[in-house]
């Protein structure tokens, strides 16, 4: 029994002791953070927006000036709004109007689903205990090790012609998903990123649903209270901050992307394309237009950032879902 003691005690110190090496360590990495001064901060500001402020003074003017001399060196004569006329006006792929709305098409449906369907999931592998509840948990994470890269050309011949499988020795062939003829259509490209988005996003949900108290949740279940009552009046309300926060980062990762929806819609893509797409086609042969990627940039860029302006107030809060208990 002594020798038992002593090792418990023995582990109980090594425990101490690693654990005030870690907050050490952490207090450190603070103080040093923290001692930084301002004036290194701004500098570093500076040179983070000044490719954007480039682009922004570009974005006014000419094709000419923008190749004859940097964007510091601008003079008031030179801005002129053509480019964004041309770029609001141009056809280019079907015209930039008609790209908004496709835009919108992709974006509210890739944000919407994967959240509706994360946070059910997420609440059941918090506080539902189910049989392979770890095992399907860690397998849907591990999906997050996968680049997305790699599934497009497979998910690409399933909107094609569906998905078959040919039974090894019977010579037969049962199909696992029928064509449903999305080739070319703007919901190949949100289904993809609702696919996409789902390990992360069930991910990032779970560890903020789990650190809510359990109390409350024990309390409501005294009262006869069903887990889908729990989840809809309890759960979903306190969630709203991580909710949002992922709800601005699938927004703009979805209204951004253009390798995604190039896949699934092709260069031409028809009347589908989004903005993206049509942006880079306001280049034209030969990247004779390449001065009119500026104005194009910052028309897309409007969207996403009334969107962040927004939500903004729960953008911090949702970074930090789940990193403190209770």
């Amino acid at each position: 029994m002594a020798t038992i003691d002593v090792a418990r005690g023995t582990q109980e110190v090594q425990s101490a002791a690693s654990s005030g090496a870690a907050s050490g360590l952490v207090s450190r990495v603070y103080k040093f953070l923290s001692g930084i001064p301002s004036w290194i901060l701004w500098i570093i500001v500076i040179v983070w927006t000044t490719p954007t402020l480039s682009l922004f003074v570009n974005s006014f003017r000419g094709r000419e000036d923008q190749r004859s001399s940097v964007f510091w060196s601008t003079r008031p004569s030179e801005l002129t709004m053509d480019n964004y006329s041309t770029v609001w006006n141009s056809q280019a792929a079907g015209g930039l109007k008609e790209g908004f709305v496709n835009s919108f098409a992709i974006a509210i449906p890739a944000t919407i689903i994967p959240i509706a369907i994360a946070a059910f999931a997420a609440y059941a592998f918090a506080w539902i205990d189910f049989k392979g509840r770890e095992l399907t948990f860690i397998g849907l994470v591990s999906l997050l090790a996968i680049p997305n890269q790699v599934a497009l050309l497979p998910l690409l011949q399933t909107f094609a012609g569906g998905a078959h499988q040919t039974l090894p020795f019977t010579e037969k062939t049962i199909t696992i998903i029928p064509d449903l003829g999305l080739q070319g259509t703007s919901n190949a490209v949100w289904l993809s990123h609702t696919g996409f988005a789902l390990p992360f996003a069930v991910f990032l949900l779970h560890n903020y649903m789990k650190s809510l108290p359990g109390d409350i949740f024990e309390s409501a279940r005294i009262d006869g209270a069903d887990h889908f009552t729990i989840f809809w009046r309890l759960v979903l309300p306190l969630s709203i901050p991580v909710l949002a926060a992922f709800a601005i980062f699938q927004f703009l990762w979805t209204w951004n992307d253009f390798l995604i929806a190039t896949t699934m819609l092709g260069s031409a893509g028809g009347g589908s394309t989004p903005l993206t797409v049509r942006i880079a086609a306001l280049v034209g042969e030969f990247g004779r237009n390449e001065h009119l990627l500026t104005a194009g940039a910052f028309v897309m860029s409007a969207v996403p950032l009334l969107v962040f302006f927004a939500l903004q107030k729960y953008f911090v809060r949702g970074l930090l879902a789940g990193s403190v208990k209770g």
